[in-house]
């Protein structure tokens, strides 16, 4: 099977999408910020000291989504059209932070890097507004979960 970020000398390339029709391309990724109960309760509750938790991570992620060819050395630059962060409290027998991304736009490539960088880098700002409460946090199940559009079809991964 040939790699598409190889060349044929076996060097690293970006690949040449200017071929392919421009569809509608998402990608919903998520993962979770496991950590004790009553770090979960400060979040909940607005008391931890660098401030509202969810709203910042939120922000965070959806800057992360638009910057992800930055981060990512042979991702392409997309023009997104939709990013969506959300973070839900769940304190039942595992606390955590679950955090979903959707991520869309009208192009010839997947959105795939993008849901995921926005997913990793809330949940890294879950952490680091949280760690003076607890360093024992775990960033756990970042995953993609669902793909649609270009021409390998639709993925869903739940």
């Amino acid at each position: 099977m040939a790699l598409s970020h190889l060349d044929e000398k076996g060097r690293a390339r970006m690949v040449d999408v200017g071929a392919k029709p421009d569809t509608e391309r998402v990608a919903v990724a998520k993962g979770e910020v496991h950590m004790r109960a009553e770090t979960l309760a400060l979040i909940r509750e607005g008391a931890l000291k660098k401030g509202d938790v969810l709203t910042v991570a939120q922000l965070a992620g959806v800057m992360a989504a638009k910057r992800t060819a930055e981060l990512i050395p042979l991702c392409h630059p997309l023009p997104l059209t939709h990013i969506a962060v959300e973070l839900e409290l769940k304190d039942n027998d595992l606390p955590r932070v679950e955090i979903t991304a959707t991520v869309r736009t009208l192009g010839k490539t997947g959105v795939e890097m993008e849901a995921l960088t926005a997913v990793t880098v809330a949940a890294l700002t879950v952490y680091d507004m949280a760690k003076a409460a607890e360093k024992t946090m775990r960033i756990m199940n970042v995953r993609l979960v669902e793909k649609r559009g270009g021409m390998s079809g639709s993925v869903v991964n739940e």
